[in-house]
């Protein structure tokens, strides 16, 4: 395992492959996971991309530190990161959350940069008093009383068959993050529109839905990638929120060609 400690907190991350010319992917795991989502993805890409994946603040085997959090934190706490992994022009792949903190550090930290993946995610998800009512919920409750009516969202029906001993992981993974991260990382979500913010995006991007997301529908993020001037947008059959998860291979499918075009044209650049 690899530790960091980065803004005065210690983070957890995983580098695959050297840091030289070949262009380094970034992974951003969605709220209430960890960097293991991610699993099947790297072992499709594996040699031919450096990885980096991590667990934000408050998820895995990373620090809580203070909270609630902002995603404009959030992104500072992966630009450390990228800085001390000197790290440059990275494809930035965020799922959920992950989009969010994708977004705001292109707006803080352009230089780091070379493409955006923004996976089942938008420039704003959800509402204030959604988010609030979750935050309660949880604190008062904890994560085992709402982990049933996210992995309707996060999951389709066939995935979620009680005999699909992967969905009762992920079940443990959603229940056993701390509750402070959580609730810290909603709050964090409730506070962010990066609609504005969308429309000066200047490097290729790749909107991604799941055509059975319950948490950003499908036409959340087209209206997104709509926002994006040249945004690309590929929805995944048979997928929730997670299609990392659910259809690793169809995500792998869009991500090579993307991947490809996205290096392809940061060479030819000035």
């Amino acid at each position: 395992m690899q530790f960091a400690r980065i803004n005065d907190n210690t983070f957890h991350y995983r580098l695959i492959g050297a840091v030289t010319d070949k262009p380094v992917i970034v992974f951003i795991n969605a709220l209430g996971t960890d960097l293991r989502i991610w699993r099947d993805i790297v072992l499709g890409l594996a040699g031919a991309h450096t990885m980096l994946l991590y667990d934000k603040r408050g998820h895995g085997l990373s620090d809580i530190g203070q909270v609630p959090y902002s995603i404009e934190e959030l992104a500072t706490d992966l630009a450390g990161l990228l800085d001390r992994l000197a790290v440059r022009k990275a494809i930035v792949c965020g799922l959920s959350v992950g989009g969010l903190i994708a977004q705001a550090l292109y707006q803080r930290r352009p230089e780091l940069v070379r493409a955006l993946v923004l996976s089942n995610t938008a420039h704003r998800i959800g509402t204030a008093e959604m988010w609030d009512e979750r935050i309660t919920a949880v604190e008062e409750k904890g994560l085992a009383a709402i982990a049933d009516g996210v992995l309707e969202r996060w999951f389709t029906p066939a995935f979620r068959r009680p005999e699909n001993v992967v969905f009762a992981g992920y079940r443990n993974m959603l229940v056993r993050q701390p509750v402070a991260g959580y609730v810290g990382t909603c709050a964090a979500i409730r506070d962010a529109d990066y609609t504005d913010a969308a429309g000066k995006i200047a490097v290729p991007v790749l909107c991604i839905a799941g055509d059975q997301d319950g948490s950003t529908p499908p036409d959340l993020v087209r209206t997104t990638a709509g926002l994006i001037p040249g945004a690309r947008f590929e929805i995944i059959r048979d997928a929730g929120h997670i299609p990392c998860v659910e259809q690793p291979e169809a995500l792998l499918a869009v991500l090579r060609g993307f991947l490809a075009a996205a290096v392809r044209a940061s060479r030819s650049r000035p």
